[in-house]
């Protein structure tokens, strides 16, 4: 029963969340945040950061992913399905109407109008959820590095995403080992 419950909870959630998503994932990802995160603090800003960063790395879309990874974490897989069901099923509600009304809409100063403020209203939106991403993404300084690496070859060098995905695993993994092997070295020469 509880199960259920959490299921409906994560439904109604993510049902608004696909209400409000203009501009693509990244804005459900700022509207994960603000909930999971600040609000109700059932999820630290890096475990959001490891979803999305998971989400992001496995076929299909991302926002997709995301929602089935952070409902199977927070109640299973009935409760994963729930939520991509929820996400979806207001834009294609929504997309239904527009597509049936299509040269209705088309013509139409103030919806044409209304979508140009709406993608205005973007920006600072997918921004928001850089910023609170980045701070709790790097726990130690050269993942700065690691990530500014990542951009410069993605942006100028044209190397394809895999080849980054990879990189960022090893690069994260051998930073991670040194700083854990640094602690420990510290606790070793305390003790001592």
């Amino acid at each position: 029963m509880k199960n259920w419950k959490k299921m409906l909870v994560l439904f109604w959630q993510f049902f608004q969340f696909g209400c409000f998503t203009f501009g693509g994932g990244w804005s459900i990802v700022a509207q994960m945040q603000k909930l999971y995160v600040e609000k109700e603090k059932t999820i630290s800003s890096q475990e959001l950061l490891d979803i999305t960063s998971v989400g992001r790395s496995l076929p299909g879309t991302m926002i997709g992913n995301v929602a089935m990874l952070y409902g199977c974490r927070a109640g299973g897989f009935i409760c994963g399905v729930a939520c991509v069901i929820a996400m979806i099923l207001p834009p294609m509600i929504i997309l239904s109407l527009i597509t049936y009304f299509y040269t209705i809409f088309r013509e139409n100063t103030w919806v044409m109008s209304a979508m140009t403020g709406v993608r205005a209203a973007i920006v600072p939106i997918i921004a928001s959820a850089a910023v609170n991403m980045v701070k709790g993404a790097f726990r130690f300084p050269p993942c700065f590095v690691l990530a500014a690496a990542t951009f410069v070859l993605y942006l100028f060098l044209n190397v394809s995403c895999v080849e980054l995905v990879i990189m960022g695993m090893v690069g994260g993994i051998l930073i991670c080992e040194f700083y854990e092997r640094k602690g420990a070295d510290r606790r070793d020469s305390h003790t001592a």
